[in-house]
């Protein structure tokens, strides 16, 4: 079984990932959404987090071959950048959303030097703000930052029109597709629920998947 299918199974089966086509969930921008995404479930379930350690690890060696140190976006990315640094015997950081307000008052966490190339590790991408800001921040200390590893992707539109623009390379262990295609085949959703959940990835302010 390729990657790809083996961790969209394990989300599936723990529910980090969870469709509900027919009770939408609503996100805090109000768009309505026939999925939930939560990747710290993962942590919790120690099969699974194995599967997806091990698979960001192989994803770091395979497209970052000269990656000299990790760092993870807060809160989410933190514990999955230490887990896979550890597997790799690599440095590992983090990056916090915002400088702290006391001590050093620092924003990157762990030591970091200029010209050090690093990969960032991220648990979910969407829009692709928050992970672009986090190499934003690395790059004005210097960092060269060569892409991003992440456990899933929706693929949306504008996430990766941003991620080109900020040239940010991506590489997640699944996807939207594989994950929606998976869920149907096991019973999770119906197999004419995928034309809907993809109308949704395509365009989520268009509500019309909704029935």
């Amino acid at each position: 079984m390729n990657t790809e299918k083996l961790i969209a199974k394990d989300l599936l089966k723990i529910k980090a990932v969870f469709f509900r086509p027919d009770e939408p969930f609503t996100w805090a921008s109000g768009i309505k959404s026939p999925v939930y995404c939560d990747n710290r479930l993962t942590l919790t379930a120690p099969d699974v987090r194995n599967d997806v350690e091990n698979a960001l690890a192989e994803a770091v060696k395979t497209y970052y071959p000269d990656a000299e140190v990790l760092m993870g976006t807060s809160t989410a990315g933190i514990a999955h950048a230490a887990i896979t640094g550890h597997i790799l015997g690599m440095p590992m950081g983090y990056v916090r959303s915002g400088a702290k307000d006391h001590g050093r008052q620092n924003q990157i966490e762990g030591k970091l030097e200029a010209g050090q190339k690093v990969v960032v590790v991220e648990d979910l991408i969407s829009t692709g703000g928050s992970v672009i800001e986090v190499v934003n921040v690395l790059r004005e200390a210097g960092a060269v930052v060569l892409g991003v590893v992440s456990i899933f992707t929706y693929g949306m539109k504008k996430g990766l029109e941003r991620l080109a623009a900020a040239n940010v390379e991506n590489h997640s262990l699944t996807n939207f597709d594989v994950i929606a295609e998976t869920a149907a085949e096991e019973g999770y959703i119906k197999a004419d629920d995928i034309s809907r959940l993809i109308a949704f990835r395509n365009n989520p302010s268009d509500e019309s998947w909704i029935k």
